[in-house]
């Protein structure tokens, strides 16, 4: 007989209330029961748990296999009885607080057949006030692994794995650990498993904070068990991943948010004689992971609480503990000094010749971030104009050297041109509580597109804007857009424009999603047919010898007289062209033909604007014939047939002896 799907394994200890939910949530999945069995093992529970738990078995038959023992301290032993007993070719660990999104089961094991991978990770999301991990959901990710993603940051097990996997790795949760064992657990599965896929597009646990808090997960239990986990995963890590990137990038993790923690809710608990015992300890610890080659993928904060671990300094720990404390509660980001092209965040013991830590310590160059907002993006004929102001935070609008940078964005080819500097007088006041001003902020600029490659014109492609923002020797470049005055439309915005005697598109478009401005430049993503329609044509009421057509026209600008209809008549030169006689500001346009003035023949026609056409629209074969007389003579002319549906006109002399007998013969 066929083993389930999926072995739902929860760990239960005094549930109550949060139990009822959580095994609702896994019963009723979409995969449907047929595909589930639900393993519970009640870990000595003294609340009502084990009476749910047999309640809930009755309302769903067969489909619970309840498991008690006596409490065991921790979920690991529940965990790993569940998962001696599971049946399924996939195993979902559920904390009993927590509970599934109705489809997640299926999208999870979906993924994880459609892409052959032995671990998925789902959405999380919290509730009730507890924060859950968001790095690694901003997008689906079929297939990754721990060392090209952002994964690794989640080490909790609520996660979809192929049992085999557990199975043939003889992967279970250490049971002498009463915190930690999680990441060792899942650390080891995603370093073994074939393949890691995150669902980031549904919310598959919804992860609850306990009213009381009372969350295994989130209790303190001091240093001790953190200090006897921790070196058992960095033991994991030096068995597992060879010296490199790769071993670097799982450092990472380690060395930052659970450091911190560490320190902050830990070290600063114990006495005076337990700190220096426990930061001798962490030092120990970090150490082999811990190089200066690493100084990059960390933040400047991060890289000064390392320094500080491994050199034992604890008084200035304390204090820079108290600083980090505090500058979590601020609303104004660390000043910073600018120096050499590189600016260094005024931490703690910066420069202080007792301690003599390094500026590498202090180095926030990378991290600083950019503020900008364009109040005028708009093209003038062959002119673009910008304007608006842009400035690096924290660093004051001195010694200026912003440039605009236009970069195609397939060839890489670029330009940097000069702006105008302006004055922003106030700019600055409503962040960091008006620590900061930026008095010199503005830039503007106009950028010819056709002297705009150092004198040539530009060529065809897609051209993104951006500002290489500079002040007192640093530069950081900047895509500009995103940020717009209310006044400047993000909508697209395409001309035609007379570029050395031949007429080329130019189009302003903001992308998306990040609403950024580019420059399309020869109809890469923006056509020029695309805004030119006709909609009718018809012999004008008030001058019935006139055929008038009708359209619309929503290009932005296009030079005078270039939006034509164009006649042929086949008979080799050039025929006559009839431009537009009424423009209306919604685009919507007319031009009329006096067919009085047409030679006799077949005339056949299109919409031109230079080099792009549109075939005209067919006349109806059965509407009346215009009818006049030319030097005492009369003609006529009428819609014809041409074998396709184009319009088609044939103008001719009447033939009077032909209409009379026609007029007989009725």
């Amino acid at each position: 007989m066929t083993g389930p799907t999926v072995s739902v394994i929860i760990a239960a200890y005094n549930a109550m209330p949060y139990l009822t939910r959580c095994v609702s949530s896994a019963a009723e999945q979409s995969i449907g029961r047929d595909a589930l069995e639900i393993i519970v093992v009640n870990d000595g529970s003294t609340d009502g748990t084990a009476a749910e738990l047999k309640r809930l078995a009755d309302e769903y038959p067969g489909l619970l296999r309840l498991f008690d023992q006596p409490n065991s301290g921790g979920p690991s032993v529940p965990r790993n009885v569940g998962l001696d007993h599971a049946r399924g070719r996939f195993v979902f660990f559920l904390d009993a607080d927590d509970h599934l999104g109705p489809e997640a089961l299926e999208r999870m094991v979906a993924m994880a057949e459609e892409n052959d991978t032995d671990i998925v990770v789902g959405k999380m999301v919290g509730v009730g006030g507890r924060k859950a991990p968001t790095s690694m959901f901003r997008h689906n990710q079929p297939k990754t692994d721990v060392f090209s993603s952002r994964v690794y940051w989640t080490l909790n097990p609520m996660k979809l794995f192929r049992r085999d996997l557990l199975e043939r790795h003889e992967l279970r949760f250490p049971t002498d650990l009463s915190i930690g064992e999680d990441q060792l657990f899942v650390g080891a599965a995603y370093l073994h498993a074939a393949g890691v896929s995150v669902l980031a597009d549904y919310d598959c646990l919804f992860w609850v904070l306990r009213e009381d808090e009372s969350n295994i997960t989130v209790q303190s239990g001091g240093s001790e068990p953190r200090l006897r986990y921790l070196p058992r995963v960095v033991d994991m890590i030096l068995e597992n991943v060879p010296p490199g990137p790769g071993r670097d990038h799982l450092a990472h993790r380690h060395l930052t948010v659970p450091v911190q923690k560490f320190l902050h809710n830990q070290l600063v608990r114990e006495d005076p004689a337990t700190q220096q015992k426990t930061l001798r300890r962490l030092a120990e610890i970090i150490e082999p992971l811990w190089h200066d080659g690493m100084n990059e993928r960390l933040s400047a904060l991060a890289r000064l609480r390392l320094h500080l671990v491994r050199h034992r300094r604890l008084d200035e720990l304390l204090e820079f503990i108290t600083f980090e404390e505090t500058l979590a509660d601020s609303s104004v980001a660390t000043p910073v000094l600018v120096e050499d092209g590189r600016a260094l965040a005024r931490y703690p013991f910066l420069r202080d010749p007792a301690l003599a830590v390094p500026d590498i310590c202090y180095d926030v160059t990378a991290q600083l971030g950019t503020r900008h907002q364009v109040t005028r993006a708009e093209l003038d004929g062959t002119t673009l104009h910008l304007a608006g102001h842009a400035y690096i935070h924290r660093v004051e609008t001195d010694d200026v050297t912003t440039e605009l940078v236009l970069r195609e964005r397939d060839r890489g080819t670029e330009y940097r041109l000069p702006v105008d500097h302006t004055a922003t007088p106030g700019l600055g006041a409503e962040e960091d509580e008006g620590h900061y001003t930026y008095e010199h902020a503005g830039f503007e600029a106009s950028v010819d597109i056709t002297t705009a490659a150092d004198g040539e014109p530009l060529d065809d492609g897609l051209w993104d804007i951006s500002l290489a923002i500079g002040a007192q020797g640093l530069s950081r470049e900047v895509r500009i857009g995103s940020k717009r005055a209310t006044t400047v439309s993000g909508k697209p915005t395409t001309h035609v424009v007379d570029v050395t005697g031949d007429l080329r598109a130019i189009t302003l478009y903001t992308t998306k999603p990040h609403g950024n401005l580019t420059l399309d430049l020869g109809e890469n993503k923006h056509t020029v047919p695309a805004h030119l329609s006709l909609t009718g044509a018809r012999w004008a009421k008030d001058a019935p010898t006139e055929l008038e057509f009708t359209g619309r026209c929503t290009l932005s600008a296009f030079p005078d007289s270039t939006l034509t209809i164009a006649l042929d008549h086949g008979q080799g030169g050039t025929g006559p062209t009839f431009p537009v006689s009424h423009l209306s500001a919604d685009g919507t346009f007319s031009i009329r033909i006096p067919v009085t003035s047409l030679p006799a023949g077949v005339w056949q026609g299109e919409l031109r604007l230079g080099r792009w056409a549109l075939p005209l629209p067919a006349r109806p074969r059965q509407a009346a014939p215009a009818k006049w007389r030319r030097h005492g003579l009369p003609w006529y002319a009428k819609p014809t047939t041409t074998g396709n549906d184009h319009f088609a006109l044939h103008v001719a002399r009447t033939d009077v002896v032909r209409a009379l007998i026609r007029r007989f013969k009725r």
